[in-house]
């Protein structure tokens, strides 16, 4: 098996990391990856913003856990977590967020970093305090957050794939 199906093929979610960081080098790469994504007529209207700042994901966690009620709400203890932003306005925001979001996850797992993806803030980007901490990071007022790339390294191997037979279909 080459190594691209392998990466693939054994990437896993992982919800539990660990406090080691993550090299400046590594996450260079891994938002490199995410640039070079394939987006909708090449717009590429996309922005994406790490924060490695643990007192910005707590807060930014504690907004979350307020405004969603999600009690203890902590980005699983991630190193560092990418914002995928994108124009609100654009027809394939969300499409083009996935395949970025999908090209760090690959990068990271290439690396031995693990990642998992987060959605809560699609929906509660225009909330006050969320608005207001997207300024304070840097994401435009006309940008959503399509996605969110937690990083870092699990806390404990994560399991092996599940059966995937009787997914696919091949019709000739």
């Amino acid at each position: 098996m080459n190594q691209i199906m392998e990466n693939i093929l054994t990437r896993r979610s992982i919800r539990a990391f660990n406090e080691k960081p993550i090299p400046r080098e590594e996450l260079e790469q891994i938002l490199k990856a995410a640039a070079y994504a394939p987006s909708g007529m090449n717009r590429q209207t996309w922005q994406f913003t790490a924060i490695v700042n643990q007192d910005k994901i707590k807060t930014l966690a504690g907004l979350i856990e307020k405004l969603l009620d999600r009690k203890g709400y902590n980005f699983y203890k991630a190193n560092t977590i990418v914002l995928t932003s994108n124009l609100k306005e654009s027809r394939w925001a969300k499409e083009d967020n996935a395949c970025a979001l999908e090209n760090m996850f690959l990068a990271a797992h290439s690396f031995g970093i693990g990642s998992v993806w987060i959605n809560q803030l699609q929906e509660i980007c225009d909330e006050v305090e969320i608005r207001s901490f997207l300024r304070e990071v840097g994401i435009p007022d006309e940008h959503n957050v399509f996605g969110i790339a937690a990083l870092g390294y699990a806390e404990k191997e994560p399991s092996q794939a599940v059966d995937k037979k009787g997914i696919i279909k091949i019709v000739e």
